[in-house]
C-alpha cells in the first residue's frame, strides 16, 4: 500500500510543478489554491510512505516520479522539445525508479 501512496505523492508532485507556471508568481489565485493543495496532497503521502518505505528510497522515487512527470507534461501538454537523448534520458531515470523499488523490497 505504501507504494501505491508514493506514486499518488509523485504524481501530486507533478501536478504542482507544471502548475507553478499558471500560478504568475504566485498571483492567479485559483491556480496558487490548485499548486498549494497538491504540495500538501504531495508531502503528506510522501510522509506516510516513509512510514514502512526507506526515506531515501522514497524520496528519490518521489522525485524521481515528478521529474519524469512533468518532463513527459512538457513534452506532450506545452510543445516542450524532445530529442533522443532526453528521451533516453527520462528513460534511464524511470529505470532507476524501478530499481530503487526493486531494491528497496529485496532488503526488508
Amino acid at each position: 500500500m505504501s507504494w501505491i501512496v508514493l506514486v499518488i505523492a509523485g504524481l501530486l508532485e507533478t501536478v504542482w510543478a507544471v502548475g507553478l507556471k499558471a500560478t504568475h508568481g504566485f498571483t492567479r489565485p485559483l491556480p496558487t489554491l490548485v499548486v498549494a493543495l497538491a504540495m500538501i496532497g504531495s508531502m503528506w503521502l510522501l510522509s506516510i510512505a516513509t512510514r514502512t518505505v526507506p526515506v531515501g528510497t522514497a524520496y528519490a522515487i518521489w522525485v524521481g516520479i515528478g521529474v519524469v512527470g512533468t518532463a513527459i507534461v512538457g513534452i506532450v501538454a506545452q510543445g516542450e522539445p524532445i530529442s533522443w537523448l532526453r528521451g533516453l534520458c527520462l528513460v534511464g531515470l524511470l529505470a532507476s525508479i524501478v530499481g530503487l523499488e526493486l531494491t528497496s523490497t529485496v532488503h526488508r
